[in-house]
């Protein structure tokens, strides 16, 4: 399929857009709410085939890895620190997640990651530009 290698590398936040909205919408609690505006994230994602790692280094040394391969279920944590199952698909060319209160989409668009989740209607959108 195509773009199945295009995700491999690391990323940095560049903008975002709804972020208020849409953690509202989730009820992330207050205190990462501010944690994560204008976040300086950093997404580290490691590709074999359908084996991915994909792993976010917030500014301050904390960092949240999942670990999936598109198609099985797999162990994964949100954000927010809940831990859950899912699994991942590949639609299009981009990687498709049920989180338990939103979608999460990621695709490579003219060299950006560009990550969407959506929930009740409330479209948050998060743009990073490859670093490495």
């Amino acid at each position: 399929p195509k773009g199945t290698m295009a995700f491999a590398g690391k990323y940095e936040f560049e903008a975002d857009e709804n972020y208020d909205a849409f953690v509202q919408k989730i009820g992330l609690p207050s205190d990462k709410v501010e944690m994560g505006r204008n976040c300086k994230i950093v997404t580290e994602v490691v590709q074999n085939g359908n084996d991915f790692t994909w792993t976010q280094h917030f500014p301050g040394g904390r960092t949240t890895t999942n670990t999936f391969t598109v198609g099985k279920e797999a162990d994964m944590e949100t954000f927010g620190g809940k831990k859950f199952q899912a699994t991942v698909k590949m639609e299009d060319g981009k990687l498709v997640a049920e989180f338990p209160n939103y979608r999460h989409t990621a695709e490579i668009s003219g060299g950006k990651l560009v990550e969407i989740s959506t929930s009740s209607g409330v479209v948050y959108k998060r743009t990073s530009k490859k670093i490495a």
